[in-house]
């Protein structure tokens, strides 16, 4: 059934893209990666953002572990940790968002998911060599992550918002909490995250999941209700919904306990519909619940990281339930996104595409695009796939 979308899977990744940023991410001179990569992959800005600099540790570390493994995969990563956790780390153990080339601070450390994605990679290199030093960093970032998270504050004293200024629970933080406790115990081999990522489960399907409007809000008010009144409480981002279902599938499966399975599916069902574009085709970034103006002027763009969710979604939910529906979908969602993201002049995939699905930017990587997203997609699919085929 799936012979032919895998051969495609793997040779985009092993041929096209995992190529594409080995060639073209390494900083040779000072350490650490190049993200902001033009459609050719020259680089266009130096600057290092923490969240893509620690996903590419993540990525090479993994697929060191994986069977695509080579031996320089895994000091990509290393070198890459080095560089960063020796000179993008804060004296409190949290990450600054953004270095110079040369690895001197430029932004301070009030995005959370700096420690985030530092948690991540740092376990992944654990789990590549058992060194202690991974472990502590691991821990040390995780720690981090959910002690800002439980404060209300993640931003600390960097939070620009006055007192007065709306308040809420974001989805990203509690999606993350799910994918990083369950990293946490394939990469550390401890269930000390156990509690929090099924806590994050329980909120996530318990609070953000609207039945009347059959949505997952982005951001719900702290007593957990819904703000139908701004334009922040009406937000929705199908693609964050659609990651999120599938980090809970894979959660569930981890833990062997599938009771919440059937919401999980009907929320991913119902957000592919949701999130549809009927007139042109591929999925949302951003909607507004009530069709209301939105406030971010890029709402109606096709990215590339939705869509990739969205395919190991469909491929999660078809592997448990065996429904037609998420086949149907997932060919559907195929079809959309490979014959619109791809580069084939100069390979590896656009990121932003307008609502018609024309690229906006030629740019291969940036601020917010680096080697992750894709290359988990194509690898996660491909998974998913040869187990289905199994």
């Amino acid at each position: 059934m799936f012979k032919e979308f895998i051969a495609r899977y793997e040779n985009a990744l092993v041929n096209d893209v995992i190529p594409f940023w080995e060639k073209h991410c390494i900083d040779h001179q000072y350490g650490g990666y190049f993200t902001s990569l033009d459609r050719d992959g020259s680089v266009y800005d130096s600057t290092k953002y923490m969240w893509m600099q620690w996903r590419i540790v993540y990525m090479f570390g993994e697929f060191y572990a994986s069977e695509y493994k080579k031996d320089n995969y895994l000091e990509i990563a290393r070198d890459g940790f080095d560089f960063l956790y020796n000179k993008g780390r804060a004296s409190d153990g949290s990450y600054y968002f953004a270095l110079n080339r040369a690895g001197e601070p430029v932004i301070s450390q009030y995005n959370v998911f700096s420690d985030c994605f530092a948690a991540m990679g740092a376990a992944e290199m654990f789990r590549a060599t058992r060194e202690e030093k991974y472990y502590n960093a691991a821990r040390e970032a995780m720690d981090s992550y959910l002690k800002r998270i439980a404060s209300g504050n993640p931003a600390g004293v960097w939070n620009k918002s006055m007192p007065a200024r709306q308040s809420y629970l974001a989805l990203g933080h509690y999606m993350m909490i799910a994918n990083l406790a369950l990293v946490m115990k394939r990469g550390l081999g401890i269930s000390d995250y156990d509690r929090d990522g099924a806590a994050a489960l329980d909120l996530v399907l318990d609070k953000f999941w609207n039945e009347e409007h059959q949505v997952v809000f982005e951001n719900i008010l702290l007593d957990g209700t819904f703000d139908l009144e701004s334009c922040q409480g009406r937000m929705l981002n199908p693609g964050h919904v659609l990651e999120a279902m599938w980090f809970m599938l894979d959660y569930m499966q981890e833990s062997g306990n599938d009771s919440r399975r059937e919401e999980v599916l009907k929320i991913i069902e119902a957000t592919l519909k949701f999130g549809w574009d009927k007139e042109y085709g591929g999925i949302f970034y951003f909607m507004d619940v009530l069709g209301k103006p939105h406030l971010e002027l890029q709402h109606d763009m096709k990215l590339w990281w939705v869509h990739n969710e969205a395919i190991i979604a469909c491929l999660y939910a078809y592997k448990v339930s065996g429904r037609k529906e998420f086949l149907d979908w997932f060919k559907k969602l195929d079809d959309w996104t490979w014959s619109h993201f791809p580069d084939p002049e100069y390979g590896e995939w656009f990121a932003y595409l307008n609502r018609r699905g024309e690229p906006t930017h030629m740019l291969k990587g940036g601020k917010w695009k680096t080697f992750f997203h894709l290359p988990r997609c194509l690898y996660m699919s491909v998974k998913l796939m040869k187990e289905m085929q199994q």
